[in-house]
């Protein structure tokens, strides 16, 4: 069975204009640091990304911070990460990410978080891993996506449903209880997938 020590939180480095995806963003720190689950995310200190890791801090929990050289001062790198990662350039931190990393969570934010959190889904869909990609439909934030992912399946561009795998929820409170339970029916070498290949994608 597949555990979850570690998970990786895609979303805005700016806050947005609708202050309940703060709250849900310092909510789902505060959640992953009581139940001991360490945060893996972009290293920054503002927007969403840092409410998660601020809350994650004020609980105890721990953080893994992985932040580009080149935006270590654009998002305001967190000092506060018991360790931090500075990468060469945005693969190297995908690829850190993804290693360090036991699930994806998609919480609302811009393209980055578009682009990060779709990659990983391209990886499943693939097969190079299966570990659980949960979209946080916060306030029906990734509506418009779920409805573009349903457009390409019916136009034939995504072949089976299987194919594309992932755990929606619209309650911040879900989220831990269903990557748990997306990941009880993983095995560690099913979730892991194949080192050599993670590293060509």
């Amino acid at each position: 069975m597949g555990e979850i020590a570690r998970v990786c939180v895609y979303c805005g480095s700016s806050p947005g204009n609708d202050p309940d995806f703060m709250r849900a963003a310092t909510r789902f720190g505060e959640i992953l640091a009581d139940n001991g689950v360490g945060l893996v995310y972009g290293g920054g200190s503002r927007g969403l990304m840092g409410a998660v890791a601020a809350a994650v801090q004020a609980r105890g929990g721990d953080i893994i911070g992985i932040i580009p050289e080149f935006l270590t001062e654009r998002e305001h790198m967190f000092t506060g990460a018991h360790e931090l990662v500075i990468t060469r350039d945005m693969h190297e931190r995908k690829r850190i990410m993804f290693e360090r990393s036991d699930a994806f969570v998609a919480l609302p934010g811009g393209i980055g978080t578009l682009e990060e959190m779709v990659e990983q889904l391209t990886w499943a869909q693939l097969g190079r891993h299966r570990k659980p990609i949960l979209l946080a439909n916060l306030k029906g934030f990734w509506d418009s996506l779920i409805d573009v992912f349903t457009h390409m399946g019916r136009v034939g561009f995504i072949h089976s449903a299987a194919t594309l795998n992932y755990v929606i929820t619209d309650n911040v409170e879900d989220i831990l209880p269903a990557l748990r339970a997306a990941a009880a029916r993983v095995s560690e070498d099913e979730k892991a997938g194949e080192p050599e290949t993670v590293r060509r994608l």
